[in-house]
């Protein structure tokens, strides 16, 4: 602590140059308070929970005469009406929000518990002892040394983060590596990522975001006021934040977003740079590192998935195709877009500000989607008000209900440009809600979190309530026709020819004859088309009672038109011409990069390039590496020349200096 100034006078306690800590202690709190992982040489302690410390004197510690306090303070103009000046008594007459005790006194060194208050502000401390004497208040100097960190507490009771299970509090606070989801609801992909919350300089990064923010101090204590600010702070649309969105497919300036896989270099280059926006980003990447920040300030986090996913601009509850008189999509007037999938958070609070029940899960998106109230943000919304209709209660519920409950709605635009509805799909968005399991590396499926089963009860009571709060759906009755139609699933490696298989089913009894039209896009994940690949127009003719299977081969001719990311969409839309129905189909097809396989086997490292051939090509790389450490490898190959493709094997999860990022190559 250092030495205070001034005469030695008989019976005044002083500090002397003795360490007030030792490191042993900073262990003994650490352990105790779940922040031993913490790269950190400062005490890092959670809200609500008693540490403690030892001061040592010049003299034996007299409780009956002598009186002194532990101070704390945040801010640049500490006040104590504010919570930014806090004085900690060790006497039970002179306590507070935050409470001392003396726990154990010998000789010359006291060792007193500090209890902070439930709700105090997270952040960074400075802390001194304060003595009382004859002539005033004698404080010790300002040491930056002896600063330390409060953070939130899922351990307590009394904290709004506060989770009641521990395996969940080990996989949402302090598992440092995860799994995100993404690719196609029937055709899951994965991706790892190295959250590092405990990395160096990480939490003083998060804390950096705050006040990049202006945030008020007296805010900090809030996990809702957090959550939000941060929604808008880690992305760069309005306020400088964290990352650059990019969905263009040119990164010349920056890091393509999925070459990241993991959070530490981000905010660490934001931090370091003094707030400039870190280049690129796409959903999941704005999950991940929103997921680094809630972990590491100790609020429960994790990154949900939800495969087609609407994007509602109007803030009704429907995505409008619209059709020309012939069937066909007309893609000039067809503006709203269902995402193949789309990653968010969640985190855990109590709410508060809403009724009862209504705590918990609270969905949070820092992908700059829609403006609320004035900025890029969204949440934190609470997932039971969702499941439950109750879109009016803050922050931005009706956004997210409409993400997984919009109709998709066909529209037949006549000659005269009138529109009329020609088929609702009531359950092709929010089709599955996915996140990593809690302490292995499965899924969890939470979509029964976020909505009622398909065509229950219950789930028309929640729209019907929905719409008393002002979310619009499409109500026009749609005639039930006798003639549908399907497109089957099915995996495509990328380079295939492959067979689209469509199944027509005729319940009438009478023949029926289809003028089918099919189209086949290359699509972004965001569902925007980027080229059409596909066209056919043929004429089926089924039989009464009957189906009837019509396969048609899809050349390789999409490769060329393959953007980061793409998926092949196709839309069946056909007119019966008997009746003048109008059926309508989709599928959404993953196309799958070539795979690699790794093996580590334990010898040194002595080359960074290796050509590889073979259709199913092995790499190996030698290089003795610890047990149990996981090896990380993005998950996508990024196109160089024809037939010749880059993987790049990340080691950000290893020790440092255990591989140089290797690259190999393979035709």
């Amino acid at each position: 602590m250092g030495i205070m100034n001034g005469e030695l006078l008989l019976g005044i306690i002083i500090i002397s140059e003795k360490c007030s800590y030792t490191s042993q202690r900073h262990e003994v709190n650490k352990q105790s308070h779940h922040t031993h992982l913490y790269a950190s040489d400062h005490l890092i302690v959670r809200r609500a929970q008693q540490f403690q410390m030892k001061i040592t004197f010049n003299r034996p510690y007299k409780p009956k005469e002598d009186k002194f306090a532990v101070e704390f303070v945040i801010g640049a103009s500490p006040q104590y009406s504010k919570g930014t000046y806090i004085p900690v008594f060790p006497t039970e007459e002179r306590q507070s929000t935050w409470r001392g005790q003396v726990i154990e006194s010998n000789d010359n060194v006291v060792t007193m518990g500090i209890t902070t208050a439930h709700d105090c502000i997270v952040g960074k401390y400075g802390m001194y002892v304060a003595v009382v004497t004859r002539y005033g208040i004698r404080r010790t100097r300002r040491d930056p040394n002896w600063d330390l960190y409060i953070i939130f507490n899922p351990w307590s009771p009394g904290d709004s983060v506060f989770l009641d299970d521990e395996e969940q509090r080990e996989e949402y606070v302090m598992n440092e590596l995860g799994i995100i989801y993404h690719g196609a609801y029937d055709d899951i992909s994965e991706r790892a990522w190295n959250y590092g919350q405990f990395e160096f300089g990480i939490l003083d990064a998060c804390l950096f975001i705050m006040d990049k923010a202006d945030m008020p101090l007296t805010n900090r204590g809030d996990p809702v006021k957090i959550s939000r600010k941060a929604s808008a702070m880690l992305n760069s649309r309005d306020d400088e934040g964290v990352l650059v969105g990019n969905w263009s497919g040119d990164y010349i300036y920056g890091v393509a977003p999925t070459s990241w896989t993991g959070s530490v270099e981000i905010l660490l280059n934001y931090a370091s740079s003094g707030g400039l926006p870190v280049c690129y980003a796409q959903c999941w990447v704005y999950a991940a590192v929103f997921n680094t920040f809630l972990r590491c300030l100790g609020i429960p986090g994790r990154v949900v998935t939800n495969y087609f996913s609407a994007h509602d601009n109007d803030g009704n509850l429907k995505m409008d195709i619209i059709l020309d008189d012939n069937g066909k999509v007309d893609r000039n007037r067809t503006k709203d877009s269902i995402w193949n999938y789309h990653c968010w958070n969640e985190c855990y609070m109590t709410r508060p500000d809403l009724p009862e029940g209504f705590g918990g899960w609270q969905v949070v998106d820092a992908t700059p989607q829609e403006t609320s109230d004035g900025m890029y943000r969204c949440g934190p919304a609470s997932v039971a008000a969702i499941k439950h209709g109750q879109v009016c209660y803050p922050f931005d519920a009706s956004f997210v209900f409409a993400e997984v409950n919009s109709d998709v709605v066909f529209y037949r635009r006549d000659k005269e440009g009138t529109l009329q509805p020609v088929k609702v799909n009531t359950s092709h968005v929010g089709r599955m809600v996915l996140t990593k399991a809690v302490l292995h590396d499965g899924r969890k499926d939470i979509t029964e979190q976020y909505k009622f089963p398909e065509g229950s009860p219950e789930e028309r009571r929640v729209l019907e309530k929905a719409e008393e709060f002002g979310c619009q759906r499409e109500k026009a009755s749609v005639p039930e026709g006798d003639v549908t139609v399907e497109i089957a699933a099915l995996e495509v490696q990328l380079g295939d020819d492959f067979e689209l298989v469509l199944e027509f089913t005729n319940r009438s009894s009478q023949h029926r004859t289809v003028d089918i039209y099919i189209s086949g896009s290359v699509v972004y994940y965001t569902g925007v088309p980027s080229a059409e690949v596909v066209l056919k127009t043929p004429t089926v003719k089924v039989d009464p009672q009957q189906s009837k299977h019509v396969a048609m081969w899809i050349m390789q001719d999409y490769q060329s038109e393959l953007v980061e990311q793409g998926n092949l969409h196709f839309i069946a839309t056909g007119k019966v011409k008997e009746t003048g129905q109008i059926i309508t189909a989709m599928r959404l097809i993953n196309v799958h990069n070539p795979r690699l396989t790794v093996q580590v086997r334990h010898s040194i490292l002595t080359f960074n390039q290796i050509n590889l051939t073979g259709s199913n090509t092995k790499m190996v790389l030698y290089r003795t590496i610890k047990t149990q450490r996981v090896l990380c490898i993005i998950d996508g190959f990024f196109r160089l020349m024809e037939n010749v493709h880059e993987c790049v094997i990340d080691d950000s999860i290893f020790e440092k200096g255990s591989l140089q990022h290797p690259k190999g190559f393979f035709y």
